[in-house]
């Protein structure tokens, strides 16, 4: 008997693992594949059982890839991408203009995707197709046009075009600032809350609070309770429905404060020392849909509600 040519898990696996490790959950995952949350778990638990190995750490509130599962993801991801195109130019015969943009989750869910609605209405034509994950991809290996990356506004890539930096402050739901005894006037108040915080690993410290902690001289401030999050939109979806006080990164939350759905309850907002900025695979600017792409983002960044805020700089 000849031996298969690829030995890989189940399609069907793959799917399941990509959608809940981009979403960082089971129950969206299965919103999105059409399947209820206990069928994605048993495929993630077939899927760990055929690699050996461990994918997720299951927490109390919070699902995270273990190192693993971080690795795995990334091969499924380019390997999931790189079917989509090709299927997808087959069956529009070749005519699709796809754009593949790499980015953070975190930016994807808070900044991006609410804004994509103008680009769509603009460009109906052109296929966005958004890859989330906290790795660095290699543009041209990965097939990806455009990426979006968290930098050191003084030691950005070559080629990067800057989109904005940012500042960061407190901020929590309405609710929660209306709520009885859990008044917040000053920075020390947030000894009397809920934190929500990163996770320590895959290099978020600077998106956590300890930047703004230092310029308040609380480094010692110890909150009544902590809520760990593995990606910067779910800890602002866990803001807005008023489970704790998150540190707000403007401007890319602008449109949540505007809409009051979080409001800051200090003044105080400290510089921070990254920002984003754009780079774009070698020759992929000269397709039509991917410089209209670009130049879509970077006048969405440059748009007045996403200026860069004032803020004290960091000691």
């Amino acid at each position: 008997m000849s031996r298969r040519a690829y030995d890989v898990p189940p399609l069907e696996l793959l799917v399941a693992f990509e959608a809940a490790a981009r979403h960082l959950s089971f129950t969206r995952a299965a919103d999105e594949i059409a399947l209820t949350q206990s069928a994605v778990s048993r495929q993630i638990q077939a899927l760990e059982e055929r690699l050996g190995v461990a994918l997720f750490r299951r927490l109390h509130r919070a699902l995270v890839l273990t190192d693993e599962g971080r690795s795995f993801q990334q091969a499924t991801t380019e390997a999931l991408t790189a079917i989509d195109r090709a299927a997808g130019a087959l069956r529009a015969g070749g005519e699709t203009r796809p754009v593949v943009v790499s980015t953070t989750a975190g930016f994807a869910g808070v900044w991006l995707i609410p804004r994509l609605t103008s680009f769509v209405a603009a460009h109906p034509e052109v296929d966005v197709r958004i890859s989330t994950g906290n790795s660095l991809a290699n543009l041209e290996r990965d097939g990806v046009d455009v990426a979006v990356r968290y930098r050191s506004v003084d030691l950005l890539p070559a080629g990067a075009v800057p989109l904005f930096g940012e500042t960061v402050s407190p901020v929590c739901s309405p609710r929660l600032l209306r709520a009885a005894g859990a008044a917040l006037k000053v920075p020390a108040d947030l000894a009397r809350q809920t934190l929500l915080r990163m996770e320590p690993d895959g290099g978020n410290h600077l998106q956590d609070w300890g930047l703004w902690l230092h310029a308040m001289q609380l480094t010692q401030l110890k909150p009544a309770a902590v809520l760990h999050f593995s990606s910067y939109d779910q800890l602002i979806q866990a803001a807005v429905a008023g489970q704790g006080v998150a540190l707000g990164r403007v401007p890319l939350i602008d449109r949540l404060l505007k809409a009051k759905k979080l409001v800051a309850p200090f003044a105080d907002a400290v510089v921070s020392p990254k920002g984003y900025c754009m780079l774009v695979a070698a020759g992929a600017g000269r397709r039509p849909e991917v410089a209209a792409f670009t130049a879509w983002l970077a006048a969405e960044a440059r748009d007045p509600g996403s200026a860069r805020p004032k803020g004290r700089a960091p000691p």
